[in-house]
């Protein structure tokens, strides 16, 4: 039998790079040799939010070079109602607590909820930082629990958030990791860090690196 690779992905749910490197993640999940631990980690939520305004020109043309790389595709409705909303902010608090609530009620479903997230803002550009329009797609992906609990957030469920963004930047500074996307591998309790850059070739250049090609 073969054995099943740990392989713990770090993100946040408002950063284009993971979102090019988002169908590559999808298809790792569904791998039956990939334990697939999802963990956001705060980049772009609480005291990393910031004003869209100052840098959307430069975060459009930096999409660009994402989409000619992976494929993905940031549409002008993102650009038009996300980049060019006069109040807009690259503020990743909502969205994390989304994925931190799924991680809690439906762990198996983290990347989906993610998915739906990502989908929203760059491609129906949708503003992902507003609780009810995240709500809502969890409710489209009939996760009503967690959809329910970031309508009203408890302290349990920001700590929880904060708890799992600590632990996602500790996996970060003891690999010496810079940045989102990033990626652990875990081998019979052997951590081991993989060169992301490789998740925008596809799945089979991470699984090459794993030896699950």
């Amino acid at each position: 039998m073969t054995q099943t690779v740990t392989l713990h992905y770090l993100f946040d749910p408002l950063c284009g790079w993971c979102y090019g490197a988002s169908e590559t993640i999808a298809t790792l999940a569904n791998h039956p040799d990939i334990d697939l631990q999802p963990w956001a980690t705060g980049l772009f939520a609480g005291n990393g939010a910031r004003p869209m305004k100052s840098f959307a020109a430069q975060a459009w043309a930096n999409d660009q070079r994402i989409a000619a790389l992976s494929g993905r595709q940031f549409t002008e409705a993102y650009r038009r109602d996300v980049l060019g909303a006069d109040d807009a902010s690259l503020d990743s608090t909502m969205a994390t607590l989304a994925v931190t609530a799924a991680a809690d009620t439906v762990p198996d479903r983290v990347i989906e909820a993610l998915t739906a997230i990502q989908t929203a803002r760059y491609v129906d550009g949708k503003d992902v930082t507003s609780s009810s329009v995240v709500a809502g797609l969890l409710t489209d992906l009939g996760l009503a629990e967690a959809a329910a609990r970031i309508l009203t957030p408890d302290a349990a469920l920001t700590g929880l958030a904060q708890t799992r963004s600590a632990k996602a930047r500790d996996l970060m500074t003891s690999h010496n990791l810079q940045g989102v996307p990033a990626l652990i591998a875990e081998v019979d309790g052997t951590q081991f860090g993989l060169d992301a850059s490789k998740l925008y070739s596809g799945p089979d250049a991470i699984l090459a690196t794993l030896g699950r090609a």
